[in-house]
């Protein structure tokens, strides 16, 4: 076989060379990495209270700090338009957990406070943050959780004893964790019943109620909740029931759940920036007997009974 003598052309050598690069630059590089199919899990962000220059109020409106419960349920939205056209002033809702509701207090960055964490209140009155504290309303919290109910708490009438049974079973409970008022009593539940809250089966998720209850539904968990807020959103939450508590107040036997909601007007002599007859305006009208008639009858069609029961002193003396 004849071998050439003749020397490679330039396109020949300049051929060679890039085929050369190409060669080497796939060995080089390092193995694609393949895109993700989902974005990282993140914990969810604990409920804070919004800054206060995303609440200021105009002129003509004020700032009312509340509970979540109040607004989930739609009880807010059916009664203030009657207080917005009989005073001529625009209520601006700030609906957090209670313990975000009463710093926004404490920081004059509210006018009044709608809250259900009556030692959380006494305890914002007597630090000079809020005056005349009056009572509005109750209802009840009950335990609810997955259909098939691993613990086997259904039926108990003592939500510590079925605190407990969750605990032994290592049963995945789902706690707001966000410092609100059902919070603070799931907390004081617990401590009752002698158990610490923690370890795998416990999960603080920071939100409020109606996540709560969504989270609790798709992870077949159990949570504590106000009978309100559960009554508003039950259609939603196929896989959830009550378990501890009953059908309805009249049938909740453990005096514990017991919920009651207090109005406070932030205290004008430490914050002379609160509007301070506006908050009078609002406490006298929510404590009314006109108001309390109406808090009284709010989902009573719908559900059968009131979300939340009225508590006034009007309601009371003219339904002793």
């Amino acid at each position: 076989m004849a071998i050439s003598n003749r020397s490679p052309t330039g396109p020949q050598i300049f051929a060679a060379l890039a085929t050369f690069v190409l060669l080497a630059g796939c060995a080089a590089a390092p193995p694609a990495t393949p895109a993700p199919t989902a974005p990282p899990a993140t914990k969810p962000a604990v409920s804070a209270a919004p800054t206060p220059t995303s609440i200021v109020a105009g002129p003509n409106e004020m700032i009312l700090s509340t509970t979540t419960s109040t607004n989930d349920t739609g009880l807010l939205a059916a009664l203030l338009p009657d207080f917005e056209a009989k005073n001529g002033i625009k209520v601006k809702v700030v609906a957090v957990g209670t313990g975000a509701a009463l710093k926004l207090g404490e920081d004059g960055n509210a006018d009044v406070v709608l809250v259900h964490a009556r030692a959380q209140e006494d305890a914002f009155v007597a630090a000079g943050f809020g005056i005349n504290r009056r009572d509005v309303m109750y209802n009840d919290f009950i335990l609810v959780g997955p259909a098939e109910d691993p613990a086997k708490v259904a039926g108990l009438t003592s939500v510590a004893d079925a605190l407990k049974k969750i605990a032994a079973a290592g049963a995945p409970f789902i706690s707001r964790g966000d410092k609100s008022g059902t919070n603070t009593k799931e907390l004081e539940l617990w401590k009752a019943a002698g158990i610490e809250a923690a370890g795998p089966w416990y999960n603080a998720i920071g939100q409020g109620m109606g996540q709560t209850l969504t989270f609790a539904n798709e992870r077949g968990g159990y949570t504590l909740t106000d009978r309100g807020t559960w009554l508003a959103q039950a259609s939603k939450l196929k896989f959830l029931k009550v378990l501890v508590g009953g059908d309805s107040i009249a049938q909740n036997k453990d005096k514990a759940l017991l919920n009651p909601y207090g109005v406070i007007q932030v205290n004008p002599a430490r914050y002379p920036s609160v509007k301070a007859k506006y908050a009078e305006a609002f406490s006298a009208w929510i404590t009314s007997l006109e108001t309390q008639e109406k808090i009284a009858a709010f989902g009573q069609s719908q559900y059968g009974q009131p979300l939340f029961y009225a508590d006034s002193e009007a309601w009371r003396k003219a339904h002793p």
